[in-house]
């Protein structure tokens, strides 16, 4: 029996290999009974209690335990055998290759549970607004594990036995070429982060600011995409929100008109005044017509016209409505104009000729008016 085991097979006594394969076959074991009975159970616990993130925990953290306890079982493994220092040092460098290794499970790990993380933000952003939380997300999410891989990038290469400070140190040109080429994404990232801090809008409102005019589509790191009135899809750096004065058209909670008729100045005082009356009246008795604030007055004694001043508002905000009583009410202004048998005014000019027979005699022409008007 003593023969049996200590029969060299590859420069290694059997029991050696025996006692391997019984590590790896327990490590096999202990994964099996981790995945088969306790993960089950850690779930069947999670599910219920009242703590809203413990099965995204065991979600995320039970494949890389898993990973964990085999990686385990085969570093204790190759310890059983005699390894040889010459001509290299293997016991070290399988020692370096399982830290790499527990990196790589770490890194795995910690990427998981960039979506607790992000859970987490997601409720937390949804008891302000669900609309900031659904976009702002994804954003949160995707910024979670490119910075795990960048850190776990890191901390691969220093377990691989380089020098991180050194490698940073030598790669400080092209770091300041890169810094400098990134300025623009930089200031795109900031114009995010004021985007949703701010609130300025939300998928789906209209916005205008600079020459943009539209519909906000969606939200990205670099930019936001806007549909216009034309259909057009425009990309805006994101780096313009925090410059530029934005006017979101979807917060309105009622829409202005704004506007003032001319007419002609022989109308009579007392049916400038009764028009005046009506149309106050006739915004009044309009359903669709915000009865917060409105004015009707007669303002100024234009250049061709008596200027009568309207300012009111819509209910509505949505332009095909506001557009269908915009209109109403200018039918109706028509119809009061009409009904008190006065007239719209139109740009005219009035010239005065002197008297031809007086000015051939030398004497002063007196003023004989002759009007124009052209329109």
């Amino acid at each position: 029996m003593d023969q049996i085991l200590h029969y060299e097979f590859l420069g290694q006594d059997a029991y050696r290999f025996g006692s391997a394969f019984l590590i790896i076959l327990a490590s096999l074991v202990i994964r099996k009974i981790f995945d088969k009975l306790i993960s089950k159970k850690l779930h069947k616990w999670a599910a219920k209690t009242n703590f809203l993130y413990d099965d995204i925990l065991l979600s995320s953290l039970g494949p890389p335990i898993s990973a964990l306890i085999f990686s385990m079982g085969i570093f204790f493994a190759l310890f059983v055998f005699n390894l040889p220092r010459e001509p290299h040092d293997f016991p070290k460098l399988i020692t370096q290759a399982y830290r790499v290794t527990l990196s790589l499970i770490a890194v795995w790990a910690a990427y998981r549970l960039c979506e607790l993380i992000t859970e987490i933000t997601k409720n937390f952003f949804s008891k302000q607004d669900k609309d900031l939380a659904e976009h702002f997300t994804p954003l949160v999410r995707q910024s979670l594990r490119i910075t795990v891989l960048l850190v776990g990038g890191i901390l691969i290469v220093q377990n691989l036995g380089y020098s991180v400070t050194s490698l940073v140190a030598g790669l400080g040109i092209g770091g300041l070429a890169i810094a400098l080429a990134a300025q623009d994404t930089v200031a795109n990232l900031f114009g995010t982060v004021v985007m949703f801090t701010d609130k300025p809008f939300k998928i789906g409102d209209w916005i205008k600011f600079g020459e943009v005019d539209g519909f906000v589509e969606q939200f990205g790191f670099r930019s936001v995409k806007v549909r216009t009135w034309a259909n057009t899809l425009l990309y805006i750096p994101n780096k313009m929100i925090t410059s530029e004065v934005i006017e979101n058209c979807s917060s309105m909670k009622k829409r202005r008109i704004k506007m003032t008729i001319g007419i002609q100045y022989d109308s009579p005082p007392e049916k400038v005044r009764e028009l005046v009356r009506r149309i106050e009246e006739m915004l009044k008795n309009d359903a669709e017509v915000n009865q917060e604030y409105m004015l009707a007055r007669f303002t100024d004694f234009g250049p061709s016209s008596l200027d009568i001043f309207l300012y009111y508002f819509t209910n509505s905000t949505i332009w095909a409505e506001y557009l269908d009583v915009r209109q109403r009410i200018n039918l109706q202004i028509m119809d009061l104009v009409h009904e008190l048998g006065l007239s719209f005014a139109f740009p005219s000019h009035t010239l005065y000729f002197g008297d031809k027979l007086a000015v051939e005699n030398g004497k002063e022409a007196g003023p004989g008016p002759q009007q124009n008007q052209d329109g």
